[in-house]
């Protein structure tokens, strides 16, 4: 039997023969990897919030930094081409009326390979345009915090709160509040545009009584966040996100001074996509260290090989189902790549191991769980109103229902994967009067195509006894239907959630989250959003073998017979797993 790391004995490591090429993305488009390239890293940075417009009793908030997502270690397939979407920021508030406050608009989510980061909030209602907007997730930086006085505070950037608009009183000139500080990724992409800074907070405005002169604009967060306006005659708005880094915009400036319309709030800057094809392949030592290591047991660095002992169950976050979306197809589960039963076991060594438990894509598509050279995808989400397919993932998400931009479920095990991670979600109904969306794929099963009376169930999850019980994962969500008289989809066995029903004109039933730690994908929702459940990776091995985890949330157990005192380590959260 041939050996996957070419005849040399020892750990197996994924290769990839990237050129470290790296590519700057700045418009949606489609990135096609080298043939050699199996791993990339990849930076995604999504559009800024629009600030604030001012007003006669304060200066207008800035918007928040988009979110920022550096991600070390993502499987691809070579030659192949995978769309990238950049979002754009969001647009300022429009000039405030003497009746009504001028709010700006949150920025919009950029995404590659099913991974994607929150846009950058606006300020939030009813609070007014005065607040700034929270950065986007995952790191959702608060706006700077109230102040006693009437500046704009500034927006919250991706790795800090927005300021607090200065000190002053009602009656004297009141500064706003500088933007957060954007996050610095230059030491993994060297090179970057911006020095590799993204996603500042947008500035707060000053405000001033009019007699009393001027008040400073608070400054842009470093990472292209724009400064909020001076609040001086003539009302000037805020100043632009700079394009393509996520930063958020300035809030315009107020003034107490007539009945006429204010500063208006700048528009954050669109967001970004940087994605490094990477260089990895196994070490070499000289064959005489290798030869002495070996005759002590070890190997050249002093680590000591166990062998293929070692069993794993590794499943990806499920898919969700966006907001905007009135009858939302089934998530799709995340993958599901197991050794247990009979399956090939992993050759390690010891030493500690990074584990990676995989996020339920909040009406998005999940991010991967990854441990040792196994690495399963993410569950994709279903589609939305501008593209009614589910996007493909470990189990593809289900087709958008009820007639609003029809279209077909997502194709599963993506990347492809032997024995295949997932399935394919269903498809919509195309026939009145249900309009059923398709249920998401799970891992042992396709999701059903929604019907004219309901939303297609979720495809069944698997059954593993890995952590010494029978659990099922990565079960794919149901899919939503249209109208009364029509019923959702199951979800699939598994931790899928199930669908809901759009129920026409008002207030919508919250859509039913994937179960946590099971990879099971969002329910169909209607117009609400729905979120997929996160994953979990389970590590078994003999007895012989000792096993620390950490953090303290994941767990070390020791089966009982007739499992022979089997270890088992399972994580709920991403952590480090020692093997000694």
């Amino acid at each position: 039997m041939g050996s996957p790391n070419g005849g040399i004995i020892g750990v197996v490591n994924p290769t990839s023969f990237g050129k470290c090429t790296q590519t700057v993305t700045t418009s949606s488009g489609t990135l096609t990897t080298q043939p050699g390239t199996r791993l990339v890293a990849a930076a995604i940075v999504s559009g800024g919030g629009g600030g604030g417009a001012g007003f006669s009793s304060e200066g207008g908030g800035g918007g928040g930094g988009g979110g920022v997502l550096n991600l070390s270690c993502i499987s691809v397939c070579g030659a192949t081409g995978y769309p990238i979407v950049i979002g754009g920021g969001g647009p300022g508030g429009p000039p405030s009326s003497p009746t009504s406050k001028g709010v700006g608009t949150a920025g919009t989510a950029s995404s590659f390979r099913c991974n994607s980061a929150g846009g950058g909030g606006s300020q939030p209602t009813p609070a007014g345009a005065a607040v700034g907007g929270t950065s986007g997730t995952p790191q959702s930086n608060a706006g700077g915090p109230s102040p006693t006085g009437r500046g704009g505070r500034g927006g919250g950037g991706a790795s800090a709160t927005g300021g607090a608009a200065g000190g002053g009183t009602p009656g004297t000139a009141n500064p706003g509040g500088a933007g957060g500080a954007g996050l610095d990724i230059s030491s993994s992409f060297t090179g970057a545009p911006n020095s590799g800074v993204y996603s500042g907070g947008g500035g707060g405005a000053g405000w001033s009584l009019a007699p009393y002169g001027t008040a400073p604009g608070g400054a842009g967060g470093p990472g292209g966040g724009g400064a909020g306006a001076t609040a001086v005659p003539g009302f000037p708005g805020g100043t632009t996100g700079t394009a393509n880094t996520g930063g958020g915009g300035g809030g315009g400036a107020g003034q107490n001074c007539g009945n006429q319309n204010w500063g208006a709030g700048a528009a954050g800057g669109s967001g970004i996509v940087i994605v490094k094809e990477l260089n990895k392949a196994s070490g070499s030592w000289p064959l005489s260290a290798q030869f002495k290591a070996r005759k002590s047991g070890t190997w050249t660095d002093g680590t000591v090989n166990f062998g293929a002992v070692f069993d794993y169950l590794v499943v990806a976050g499920g898919g969700g189902s966006p907001s905007s979306t009135h009858v939302g197809g089934g998530g799709g589960a995340g993958g599901y790549r197991t050794s247990f039963p009979g399956g090939t076991k992993l050759n390690l060594d010891s030493g500690t191991y990074p584990i990676v438990i995989g996020a339920g894509g909040a009406g998005t598509c999940g991010t991967p769980s990854i441990f040792s050279t196994i690495t399963s995808t993410g569950g994709g989400k279903t589609g939305t109103p501008g593209s009614g397919s589910g996007l493909a993932g470990g189990s593809g998400g289900g087709a958008v229902g009820g007639g609003f931009d029809d279209g077909t479920g997502g194709a599963g095990n993506s990347p492809p994967t032997s024995p295949p991670q997932g399935n394919a979600g269903g498809n919509d109904s195309r026939s009145n009067p249900g309009l059923g969306a398709g249920g998401g794929g799970g891992a042992s099963a396709v999701g059903n195509d929604g019907t004219s009376t309901a939303g297609g169930a979720g495809g069944a999850g698997s059954a593993n006894s890995i952590s010494g019980s029978p659990v099922t994962y990565a079960g794919g969500g149901g899919g939503g239907a249209y109208l009364p008289g029509t019923s959702g989809g199951a979800g699939g066995a598994g931790g899928g959630g199930a669908g809901v029903i759009y129920t026409g004109p008002g207030p919508q039933p919250a859509a039913n989250p994937g179960t946590v730690n099971t990879g099971g994908g969002s329910g169909g929702g209607a117009l609400t959003q729905g979120t997929g459940g996160s994953g979990i990776v389970i590590v078994r091995a003999p007895s012989a073998r000792t096993f620390t985890a950490s953090p303290g949330t994941n767990t070390v157990t020791t089966l009982p017979a007739p499992a022979g005192g089997c270890k088992v380590a399972t994580f709920t959260v991403s952590g480090d797993l020692t093997i000694s």
